[in-house]
């Protein structure tokens, strides 16, 4: 499949409505979409979705989320709803611990929180179904304004060791939620960066995981925190703006552009970037730049290949490190 297709399995929220003359702001800088090769967009919410979702333990003893049994990963799978759209996750617990699936960012009921305090919990063996919802913005009957779902969100344990899920998070139950509004352009591909205590996505250090793009790609990165501390995510020859996108809507666009933001426990926030967009083609280093954070080994590289598919001035065995989470569009 063509990286630019839409991958309907990973976006759960459906289909894609192509946009057509649509111009659109990426780091600063206008760029006017072609008719030959218009920008996919969200299509419109409100649809009622149903997915099953493993916890399982892993052969290295870490613990991951799947859609498939034997398939879980650190961290779990990608998750794609658009604004007005419910989510029924049917949840199997296949671990020998209690566990659960506690959200950010989108509506419950107390039934779906997640916690051993309210009893929505799942005992090993078992199964709950979990239900999300998500809602555009609008005005309040009041008159005041009420924000929408639409933004980057997780998911995560929240019994694992202790009532707050501590031992969980730890040990890698922790996944990736992006809630889009109708509309927003849709990226080639998704990363997904976690800061987890000293570590990235759960890897050693000498293990940190790599990500692969084509100069030209639109990447879309989510990055969360896990954890007891606090980290200031960079990446190096590329820019975003500060907003719920990481996109400008305009010349006129206020949001900051950055290529650094500081997270703490519990912190998401995404963007999108165009790979090598200016820079070129190259090993370009993400990491905590936190100085003893990065020498401790919290680093790792987006790999933006030529055409060629060739990384100029990369030598892989110099650059050890595991396999990214990327996902698909």
């Amino acid at each position: 499949m063509d990286r630019r297709t839409f991958n309907r399995r990973m976006l759960v929220g459906g289909g894609v409505a192509a946009a057509t003359g649509v111009t659109s702001m990426s780091l600063g800088a206008v760029q006017a979409t072609s008719a030959e090769n218009p920008a996919k967009t969200a299509p419109a919410g409100g649809a009622v979705r149903h997915l099953k979702l493993y916890a399982e333990k892993l052969a290295d003893g870490q613990l991951g989320y799947g859609f498939e049994k034997g398939k879980a990963s650190v961290p779990g799978p990608l998750i794609e709803i658009t604004e007005g759209d419910t989510l029924h996750i049917e949840f199997e617990n296949t671990t020998d611990v209690d566990a659960s699936l506690h959200v950010h960012g989108v509506d419950y009921d107390i039934a779906s929180d997640g916690t051993r305090m309210n009893r929505s919990h799942v005992e090993p063996g078992g199964t709950r179904t979990y239900t999300w919802r998500t809602h555009a913005p609008g005005r309040r009957k009041d008159g005041t304004w009420q924000a929408g779902s639409a933004g980057y969100w997780h998911y995560h344990d929240h019994v694992v060791g202790t009532d707050h899920g501590t031992g969980g998070i730890r040990k890698g139950l922790y996944g990736p939620l992006v809630v889009r509004r109708k509309g927003d352009v849709l990226p080639d591909k998704t990363i997904t960066i976690v800061f987890n205590d000293m570590t990235i996505n759960n890897k050693p250090a000498d293990k940190s995981p790599n990500f692969e793009a084509t100069v030209g790609d639109r990447v879309e990165v989510v990055m969360i925190t896990h954890g007891e501390y606090y980290h200031t995510f960079h990446i190096h020859g590329h820019r975003w703006a500060d907003n719920r996108t990481g996109l400008l809507t305009g010349p006129d666009d206020p949001s900051r552009v950055v290529d650094t933001k500081i997270c703490g426990p519990a912190d998401s926030f995404g963007f999108q970037i165009i790979a090598g967009e200016h820079v070129g083609a190259g090993a370009w280093m993400y990491h905590c730049h936190v100085q003893s954070h990065s020498d401790l080994g919290m680093a790792g590289l987006l790999l933006v290949a030529k055409a060629d598919g060739t990384v100029p001035g990369y030598d892989p065995p110099h650059h050890a490190a595991g396999t990214g989470e990327t996902h698909q569009h």
